[in-house]
């Protein structure tokens, strides 16, 4: 059963990140992805993340992570995120979270003008949040993530629209990208519940391809989400503005615009010539928030050409809680109704 856990909720560009520093019992592992590995095994553990992500706690698009300690003395700490359906390898909007939670608590010492770098050991690998600060008040984040590479073009994906042409990238997730005009839609609340069945569709249809498969470590395998996109032509800077929406897990939507998945069009972008050193990616979401993401270094990972990215926004705390489980409930831990 377990014990009452105290959180700190913050939401990125509208998307909600649950912090958890205590409450979710021994974790144990030499590295984060070993601690994943057994968050994932543990009924003791993922019984603290259903009665978080849960209903009547949470609900089917909540999002959170439990901090752990990082894989070495390099890392302030490590991170495991999960969602309704599990554990994820990746998250740039809960980066953002981690990095202003960090200084906002004095987990991390931060100067109160200028920036403080925080690093994080994720399931994918180690990134930094270069965390802005003026007059003692967080301003915005930036956190540069592990490499991010195309790994194919134009998949073919037969689905209700007809066929469905796919570009899957890696950003610390693997992400399959379709422009929504391809299929008749578009980026809009109006069109949310269309958006999932397509997204839904996609990542099934690819997950289980060779396309989904990490070269090197088989627990990053799997297509985490379909990035669904408009192109809004180019920025005052001439880089490009586009609006996404990610559909990730199974059927989960991001409100923000996806930190690793905006990393994953930015592997994109360059790829195409469409974003080139100095220009900025215009990152728009669904509820009309912005990431901005750009190139900062050109590397070879995995034995292919990557981009070391650059992503910002910013995350505002909206609250406490302390969540406990009555033995008499009959719901326990919690239900979803999607």
């Amino acid at each position: 059963m377990p014990e009452p856990v105290t959180v700190t909720d913050y939401h990125t560009a509208g998307e909600p990140f649950r912090i958890v520093t205590e409450g979710f019992g021994e974790i144990p592992g030499a590295t984060v992805p070993e601690r994943r590995e057994f968050a994932r095994s543990s009924a003791e553990v993922d019984a603290v993340r259903q009665l978080l992500v849960n209903e009547p706690r949470g609900h089917a698009d909540m999002y959170g992570g439990f901090v752990v300690p990082g894989n070495d003395d390099g890392a302030d700490f490590g991170v495991l995120f999960w969602h309704k359906d599990g554990y994820s390898t990746a998250c740039g909007h809960g980066t953002i979270a981690l990095g202003t939670w960090a200084v906002e608590t004095s987990r991390v010492a931060a100067s109160a003008d200028g920036d403080t770098e925080v690093v994080v050991d994720v399931p994918s690998g180690r990134v930094v949040a270069r965390v802005t600060c003026s007059g003692g008040v967080v301003q915005r984040v930036a956190f540069r993530n592990i490499p991010s590479y195309v790994v194919t073009r134009a998949a073919k994906v037969m689905t209700r629209w007809g066929l469905v042409l796919a570009d899957i990238s890696f950003g610390g997730a693997f992400y399959a990208s379709v422009q929504a005009s391809s299929v008749g839609l578009a980026v809009t609340p109006e069109n949310y519940a269309d958006l999932i069945a397509l997204g839904r569709e996609v990542k099934w249809a690819l997950n289980e391809t060779p396309w989904a498969r990490h070269p090197s470590d088989s627990r990053l395998d799997g297509i985490y989400g379909t990035l669904l996109y408009d192109d809004l032509g180019s920025s005052d800077d001439g880089g490009p503005h586009q609006r996404n929406v990610a559909i990730f897990a199974d059927g989960e939507v991001d409100r923000s615009p996806c930190g690793s998945g905006t990393s994953a069009r930015i592997a994109l972008l360059a790829d195409e010539g469409r974003l080139g050193p100095g220009q900025v990616l215009r990152h728009d979401s669904i509820v009309g928030t912005t990431f901005l993401g750009r190139v900062v270094e050109e590397v070879v990972a995995e034995g292919r050409a990557a981009v070391i990215t650059e992503v910002e926004g910013s995350a505002y705390r909206t609250g406490t809680a302390t969540f406990t489980l009555d033995p008499r409930d009959p719901l326990g831990t919690g239900f979803t109704l999607r």
